[in-house]
């Protein structure tokens, strides 16, 4: 049985991660954090990492960027694996993630779809096949709450892109100001933001008279809910280390 703590418990992801821990046999959630603590389980909630009444096996967080610090301090001080599924950290939060990663086990991924990260080894795939013969774009769409744009799932698709061709490219985000032909160095970025869109990420391949297009799209948050709490029980009694979907998938 793997003990979950919900950092993030009263979102809409927490919401989730707590239904799918609940059908299963395998987990359950003991705990949750969010500044709102109004309980909707028969787990207490408090506002911070801290403040936990019960030592988890795993935490889950879909909080917000700025709360890292204290997840970090909190599973550094205890030694409490972490699965880390929130979006929108800067460079130097991403630094101290895999820094801690030396002491803790840590699962870090931009996005706990299984199918999105099937989705990023068929790029990889298609990007080792085709080469510099057909130009990249990537297109995400989603709702009109979300802050960060390009999403961390296209930015990880870039990378795993680019890596296949030996960090040879760059990455256009805007080009209303660029008046220029398109560069072969470039992989396209593009963000859409409207209605309820959970996640939608295509990923084009555009050559001369064909155009191969990879996509993927989420009907609800319940698939990364899902990856999270899979990713909870596989990370229970890791050494320390990151981890992401590759041990999944």
């Amino acid at each position: 049985m793997t003990n979950i703590a919900i950092c993030g418990a009263n979102g809409k992801m927490g919401h989730n991660i707590f239904n799918c821990a609940d059908a299963r046999e395998d987990c359950t959630v003991v705990a949750g954090v969010d500044l709102y603590t109004k309980q909707y389980a028969d787990f207490p909630i408090v506002e911070t990492p801290a403040q936990l009444p019960v030592k988890p096996d795993v935490i889950i967080d879909f909080s917000n960027p700025s709360c890292l610090d204290g997840i970090l301090d909190y599973c550094l001080s205890t030694g409490t694996p972490l699965v880390i599924g929130s979006t929108g950290y800067s460079d130097e939060q991403i630094a101290k993630i895999k820094s801690s990663a030396q002491q803790i086990p840590v699962f870090f991924t931009f996005n706990m779809s299984l199918g999105i990260n099937l989705l990023v080894q068929l790029a990889k795939k298609a990007a080792s096949v085709l080469g510099d013969q057909f130009d990249i774009e990537i297109v995400e769409k989603h709702h009109n709450q979300k802050i960060d744009a390009p999403s961390g799932t296209a930015i990880m698709l870039a990378n795993a892109i680019n890596e296949t061709l030996n960090n040879s490219k760059h990455y256009v985000y805007d080009r209303h100001s660029r008046r220029q032909k398109r560069e072969k160095s470039e992989i396209g970025m593009h963000a859409i933001r409207g209605g309820t869109i959970v996640g939608e990420h295509d990923v084009i391949f555009a050559g001369n008279d064909e155009v191969i297009t990879l996509s993927h799209s989420a009907a609800s948050k319940m698939v990364f809910a899902e990856g999270a709490v899979n990713a909870a029980v596989f990370l229970k009694d890791k050494p320390a280390g990151l981890y992401d979907m590759s041990g999944l998938v």
